[in-house]
């Protein structure tokens, strides 16, 4: 059988079409939670900045941003409990830990857990690993415009 073939095969073994059917929602689910947990955040950031006295700007920027990274990462925790739950409720993995250990790996894409999902499901943690790109990515951006924002403040004030 040659390469082709071989392909062809595979393509035709594969359920993919559920795998899309679970991940595609579940994307657009986290990326909602996402940006409006951070929009949120980074009004309340700004706003909590704005009341700090003038002589501690500097403290009140760096508490401002760990606040931020802290709810960040707890978005990042309740998306990733997402997937896990996802994993669970179809099948593809055996307990609450491995699933919340398999979806810690995919969203970040450090992927260096031995567990592994069940066959017919394995597309399903590459779309979180995609999943967990854009959210990072929104993280990123969020946390670089907080940053922006404080920046030309703290100068005002130093």
């Amino acid at each position: 059988m040659d390469i082709a073939q071989q392909s062809i095969t595979l393509v035709q073994e594969a359920p993919w079409h559920s795998d899309w059917m679970w991940g595609f929602p579940i994307t657009i689910l986290t990326v909602i939670i996402h940006t409006l947990g951070l929009s949120v955040t980074t009004r309340w950031a700004v706003d909590f900045y704005d009341q700090g006295k003038n002589n501690h700007r500097n403290v009140m920027a760096m508490l401002t941003i760990c606040a931020f990274t802290f709810i960040a990462t707890c978005l990042h925790g309740l998306e990733a409990s997402l997937w896990a739950a996802l994993y669970l409720a179809v099948g593809a993995l055996p307990d609450a830990r491995s699933a919340m250990l398999f979806s810690l790996g995919a969203l970040t894409t450090y992927g260096h857990n031995p567990i592994y999902l069940a066959d017919h499901w394995q597309l399903l943690g590459g779309i979180e690993a995609l999943n967990g790109l854009l959210l990072f990515g929104l993280s990123t951006a969020y946390l670089f415009w907080l940053i922006q924002t404080l920046s030309p403040r703290l100068r005002s004030f130093s």
